[in-house]
């Protein structure tokens, strides 16, 4: 039976969308293709209709993770003024709802991993670490910092650290009081208010 355009993609999507989950589960050296596939409710036989190898899965799994993030953060900002966006974009990053997500950014999921992977994957690893630290660059610019780029990096550093070393801590209290200070300070240095 042939499937038409559209239904293929939307397959691959959910292989993806799949793929994605078990990356942040239990890391991308540990994907299996026949797991992925049986969790996208497909049979392993299938897998290469849509993808080439499993670092091509890998690969795309990654761009997929960073345009949800670049759609979250949009949601978050893209109808606020600069320094409103900002403070929606800090609040939303160093929450307890996305510390205890399944999903959210792939930066602090997938650092870690990074070096061992494959030039592809990180090629699209650094892609989306670029996108991402460009609109905050944006954002920054339009709220009047005149090195917009490098406060992007540092912003960008200081949120992805600080959930980390949240998502790490086991004493909740800890965890959450982390979360908090970082907002408080990042809102701080740049200017934009404490209110979270």
């Amino acid at each position: 039976m042939r499937y038409d355009a559209e239904h293929k993609q939307k397959t691959r999507e959910k292989v993806l969308r799949a793929a994605t989950k078990a990356i942040r589960a239990d890391g991308p050296h540990r994907l299996g293709v026949a797991g992925v596939m049986a969790k996208a409710g497909l049979t392993h036989g299938g897998f290469y209709a849509h993808f080439e190898s499993k670092d091509d899965l890998i690969v795309e799994a990654i761009g997929l993770m960073f345009d949800d993030g670049r759609a979250r953060m949009q949601l978050e900002t893209e109808t606020r003024e600069p320094v409103a966006a900002l403070n929606a974009y800090i609040d939303f990053y160093l929450s307890a709802r996305h510390r205890d997500a399944s999903t959210g950014c792939p930066i602090p999921a997938l650092a870690a991993d990074l070096p061992r992977l494959s030039k592809p994957a990180r090629a699209r690893f650094s892609a989306g670490v670029n996108r991402l630290r460009g609109m905050l660059a944006e954002k920054l610019q339009a709220a009047g910092h005149t090195d917009a780029a490098a406060g992007a990096s540092s912003m960008l550093a200081e949120l992805v650290g600080a959930l980390s070393l949240a998502r790490a801590e086991a004493d909740p209290d800890l965890s959450d009081a982390i979360l908090e200070n970082s907002r408080r300070s990042v809102k701080t240095r740049f200017g934009l208010g404490v209110s979270s």
